[in-house]
């Protein structure tokens, strides 16, 4: 009996597991559809998947704001006050700069929040954008241990392509905002054995943990099943999803979670 595993997409190891689109033109790992309402593209850009270099440290900035004829800087030293190696700390001001807060000893430390490295490959870091507060925005699906499915997800506010499609249908409720589902995918290898529907299932369940209270998707009515990351309207009502708004070429379909 095969084993299947759902995994939070959420470090550069299991985003090297991400398999690649059907059709080969396009590619998960470099997709950015719907982040990029204006240029997004799915389109394969091997080059997105070179780490990016580390920014450099930039100089200290000239005190005299560049002009060689301004007088050097200099402290006014107050003749009455102590002498002290220390700077003196202003307690209503310096704390609220601090990058720590200041522990608590009766206290367990807060839990450090994840993050993707700055110089992770540009997709990742897009998935990654609410580790710390809302969490993953991609999970995979594992058969035997073998990628075969993946699915991004993620609050309507992280994907403008959604936003702008969603304003065409002022009948869609405003409040409270969705969670919206923009990909799923299986490998070709993978399909017909309900493997996707149950990612949906999975990926629902762990929206509605996260506190929504609904999810829409948008498929493309028209579109070469390979060719489209959102699937098309059939398989959303076979996941339990209902079709919120008919449209021709871009419908809407949501399930309240």
């Amino acid at each position: 009996m095969s084993r299947i595993e759902i995994v939070d997409v959420s470090d550069e190891a299991r985003f090297g597991l991400v398999p690649p689109c059907a059709d080969p033109a396009f590619d998960h790992k470099t997709c950015d559809y719907w982040e990029d309402a204006d240029r997004g593209a799915k389109a394969s850009r091997p080059g997105w998947l070179r780490s990016a270099p580390a920014s450099p440290i930039s100089p200290a900035p000239d005190e005299s704001g560049g002009n060689p004829f301004a007088p050097a800087s200099r402290s006014v030293s107050n003749p009455f006050a102590a002498a002290s190696s220390a700077r003196v700390r202003n307690p209503f001001l310096d704390d609220l700069s601090d990058d720590e807060p200041v522990a608590n000893p009766l206290a367990p430390p807060p839990p450090r929040r994840q993050a993707i490295a700055p110089e992770a490959p540009r997709k990742l870091q897009l998935l990654g954008r609410g580790l710390g507060v809302f969490g993953t925005y991609a999970k995979l699906l594992l058969l035997d241990d073998e990628p075969v499915g993946y699915c991004q997800f993620g609050p309507l506010s992280a994907y403008p392509r959604a936003l702008r499609l969603r304003e065409l249908y002022p009948k869609l409720p405003d409040a409270p905002l969705p969670a919206v589902i923009t990909c799923i995918a299986t490998t070709v290898a993978a399909r017909r054995q309900g493997l996707a529907p149950r990612l949906v299932r999975e990926v629902c369940d762990d929206l509605a943990g996260r506190g929504f209270a609904a999810v829409e998707a948008y498929p493309e009515v028209h579109a070469p099943e390979d060719a489209t990351p959102a699937a098309r309207p059939e398989f959303w009502l076979r996941a339990g999803f209902r079709l919120a708004i008919d449209d021709e070429r871009y419908p809407v379909v949501r399930r309240e979670l």
